[in-house]
């Protein structure tokens, strides 16, 4: 028993592997072979995104893969710009052509607001209507399950206002460092899983001292130490590597962090992303 065999249920019944494999940064030419090699080592679980600029390179790689479809959960998500439901059904229908999928197991509205907008302006209205596009898509068994990234409770209770299908998952930053402890009850009491995208703090928290100690202290590396926070805290892990050697580290995470130590990660407050930070999604909005 492994990682790779743990899964949590979304609402709906739908099983999704607790660990997953990020691709965000990943070219799309070189994206098939680290689907491909993740496969292989274990991961069923791939995220990309219509922003990534590769799900030509992740849908290669998911056909090519050395297991069947069907025991692969892979997520897309549609671009942040796109608030419109004609422009959301036609994004969809060219998600699935790009990747050569008959299907996708998720998809994901990807930010609450265009990415020159984040955290500004009322998008509510938009994002029902992108909203309506997906839950016709998982009606019609184009999406098997339907969701949301970087939402706050106030845009998911927008959203609910209209929406006929509470969102399956939440894709949120969430790392040692940066732990959104309310918005992460909310979406428990939803029924809502939380994803943590850059579980490693997009690479900055491995200067961390005081998260290098602890990981001394469970002969673990820091992206280890990491990658097992986000999966005690009861969400998906999403790391992002191309490398198959960190794809099998990032995996090795067979420990349990104590209830001491998840409180001191909880209460870490480490959110300097360095250059990163001209990002929307790490700039401290």
């Amino acid at each position: 028993m492994t990682i790779f065999d743990e899964t949590y249920t979304l609402t709906g019944g739908t099983p999704i592997p607790k660990l997953g494999l990020g691709t965000w940064f990943i070219d799309d030419d070189k994206a098939a072979e680290a689907v491909r090699a993740a496969v292989e080592i274990g991961y069923r679980n791939i995220d990309t995104a219509q922003a990534y600029g590769n799900e030509l390179g992740v849908g290669e790689g998911v056909r090519s893969a050395s297991v069947p479809r069907e025991e692969l959960f892979v997520s897309t998500k549609l671009a942040a710009e796109i608030k419109d439901y004609e422009g959301a059904v036609a994004a969809i229908d060219k998600s699935l052509e790009t990747m050569g999928l008959d299907y996708v197991d998720l998809m994901l509205i990807h930010s609450p607001q265009p990415w020159d907008e984040f955290r500004e302006g009322d998008y509510s209205e938009g994002n029902r209507q992108a909203w309506k596009a997906l839950e016709e898509a998982h009606a019609a068994d184009k999406i098997r399950t339907i969701g949301v990234s970087n939402f706050l409770e106030s845009d998911v209770d927008a959203l609910l206002e209209t929406a006929e299908v509470t969102p399956h998952v939440n894709q949120l930053l969430v790392h040692a460092g940066n732990t959104p402890t309310s918005l992460l009850s909310y979406c428990s009491d939803k029924g809502i899983l939380v994803e943590a995208y850059s579980p490693i703090a997009h690479g900055e928290i491995l200067d961390n001292a005081d998260v290098q100690a602890m990981a001394e202290k469970y002969e673990v590396t820091v992206p280890q130490l990491c990658i097992r926070y986000t999966l005690q805290l009861g969400t998906v892990s999403l790391p992002k590597t191309a490398n198959p050697e960190h794809m099998r580290s990032n995996a090795e995470v067979d420990f349990v962090i104590s209830d001491e130590d998840m409180t001191a990660l909880r209460s870490l407050d480490d959110r300097d992303y360095g250059g990163s930070a001209a990002f929307p999604v790490y700039s401290g909005k």
